[in-house]
């Protein structure tokens, strides 16, 4: 078990690592903005299950069987740009929401659009994990950052691995959800306007071309 000294530094790092700019945060905060904060956190909840992969990929040592993979880095890679690209159209082509028509059709069918939103947090949740999942520099990140607070003198450093993980989850959590809350409140602002949602889906679209070509160029 790491000391509680290594924990709350690694706390520390955790929480500046998920507020440095980067493809994970910057998909929280297009989803949320476009969604809502409530299908933002589903988001945030799908990374977060990817990250408890990522976590025991290392404490089995299959992340350094992976890293070794030049076919597996490239095939994740291309796998994770062609769906942020499918995204990306998705983002484009998003129909603008009538308000009223919204709100009048939620109050004829209050059962069936709880199904529906139900149904839409799930998708989000997934899509979270699948983002995470088909990045391969995610997987190489924690390969090389979580050991450095492992020390093999203080137990099993596959157990340190996984309490670390879930400091990193909490953590990732925090951040995550906050950005989600703040910018699902700002979207919903421009969702009241048609032009301000046309150019939301668009901003988004162009956002998720720019993920998917840094995937695809990403080297190990």
């Amino acid at each position: 078990m790491p000391s509680f000294e290594t924990l709350a530094a690694f706390f520390g790092v955790s929480i500046l690592l998920g507020l440095s700019p980067g493809p994970d945060n910057l998909f929280v905060l297009m989803q949320s903005a476009q969604r809502g904060w409530r299908l933002g956190l589903g988001v945030v909840l799908g990374l977060c299950c990817g990250i408890v992969v990522h976590t025991t990929a290392v404490a089995l040592g299959l992340a350094a069987v992976f890293a070794a993979s030049q076919l597996a880095f490239t095939a994740l890679k291309w796998c994770g740009a062609a769906y942020l690209l499918y995204l990306a159209w998705g983002a484009w082509n998003a129909p603008v929401i009538e308000q009223d028509r919204e709100r009048g059709a939620a109050g004829a069918s209050v059962a069936g659009s709880a199904r529906r939103a139900q149904g839409e947090w799930l998708r989000m949740v997934v899509r979270g994990v699948v983002m995470n999942l088909t990045n391969p520099k995610v997987l190489i990140f924690f390969l090389a950052f979580l050991p450095q607070f492992a020390n093999p003198e203080r137990g099993s450093v596959a157990t340190q691995i996984f309490v670390l993980g879930g400091v990193f989850i909490i953590a990732t959590f925090l951040v995550f959800g906050s950005i989600a809350v703040f910018s699902g409140l700002f979207g919903r602002l421009l969702f009241k306007s048609a032009n301000g949602q046309r150019w939301l889906n668009r901003i988004t679209a162009v956002a998720f071309v720019g993920l998917a070509l840094k995937l695809a160029s990403a080297q190990r």
